[in-house]
């Protein structure tokens, strides 16, 4: 079927005239048919979604993927916050020489219900809906988090705290609530003292963690963090505070950015396969194109944990007392 929307040679004429056909009717090829991917970048507030290695390498994976396949990729910055945003959409959906892969960390429910006017194979990256409007691929970010918290319990920790981003994206909310199934599981809660709450990049939560820590506030013995960029930004300023990490106070972030692994001590996080992520996208809307993937389908991608030097062992220590 690619071959005869690609007009490729090999292909029986009666053949291809009859797919084509049958991808007109159902809105997904033009005159042209599809021959290029375009991956837009959705931005809300833009703080998720930037110049950072978690998408630079997402991106990098999208890529290669639509070069193996034999499609053109073209890149895409969607603002909300842009005065000819709709227009931009509805130019966008109409297309239908080009299947859509939307980049939508920073999409919202309320936002998402225009993108349903797709006319042209059209698939989200890292956000869901549940009412199944849309194809998508995503990260388990529940069960990610929740494998975080057993860990933590495991190692003898039962005063757990968050690190709240400030700026709730889906997946952040997801997160929250694996930590506490886990919490809930082993009879214990999320107490609301031991929630802070930090902006989402890494020297701005750094500077809001000394002002939190300034009040000599109460802490745990561990905290959970939405992403690295929290759990970096408060580890720093735990130290400048005189905090030993882990032998005060334990974290575990989200993600593993590369920095984890040079971080001082090298940060124990949720690791996201960010390449694959990419390929995954592109192989998903490649079957769209094709014909093969007819019904919604959502496809988590799941994390490895990256275990390094930033949880303390209590569990020895409340074994000997």
């Amino acid at each position: 079927m690619s071959n005869a929307l690609n007009h490729k040679r090999g292909v029986n004429k009666d053949t291809a005239a009859e797919i084509l056909k049958t991808a007109k009717e159902m809105g997904y090829v033009t005159e042209a048919g599809i021959t290029k991917i375009k991956l837009v970048i959705y931005r809300d507030k833009g703080l998720i979604v930037g110049d950072n290695p978690f998408f630079s390498l997402v991106v990098d994976g999208f890529e290669k993927a639509c070069r193996e396949a034999g499609y053109e990729m073209a890149l895409l910055n969607l603002d909300r916050r842009a005065e000819d945003y709709e227009k931009q959409v509805e130019n966008l959906l109409l297309d239908q020489s080009t299947a859509i892969v939307l980049y939508g960390s920073e999409l919202t429910d309320e936002e998402a219900v225009i993108f349903k006017k797709a006319r042209t194979p059209f698939l989200i990256l890292d956000y869901w809906n549940h009412d199944m409007s849309f194809n998508g691929v995503f990260i388990n970010n529940a069960d990610a988090a929740r494998m975080a918290g057993e860990y933590l319990i495991k190692k003898g920790h039962t005063e757990i705290g968050y690190l709240k981003g400030a700026y709730r994206i889906k997946a952040f909310g997801s997160r929250s609530v694996g930590l506490q199934i886990a919490l809930k599981k082993h009879g214990l809660r999320l107490n609301p003292e031991y929630i802070v709450t930090l902006p989402v990049t890494m020297d701005d939560a750094y500077q809001q963690m000394l002002t939190y820590l300034d009040r000599n506030p109460k802490l745990p013995t561990a905290f959970f963090a939405d992403n690295d960029n929290l759990a970096l930004g408060a580890m720093q300023a735990l130290k400048e505070r005189g905090f030993s990490i882990p032998g005060d106070i334990s974290i575990i972030g989200f993600d593993d950015l590369p920095f984890c692994e040079i971080a001082v001590p090298r940060l124990t996080s949720l690791r996201v396969p960010k390449q694959e992520m990419g390929r995954l996208a592109v192989r998903e809307i490649v079957d769209m194109i094709q014909g093969k993937n007819t019904t919604k389908t959502k496809i988590q991608i799941c994390t490895e944990f990256m275990e390094r030097d930033s949880v303390r062992d209590l569990s020895d220590t409340q074994d000997a007392t």
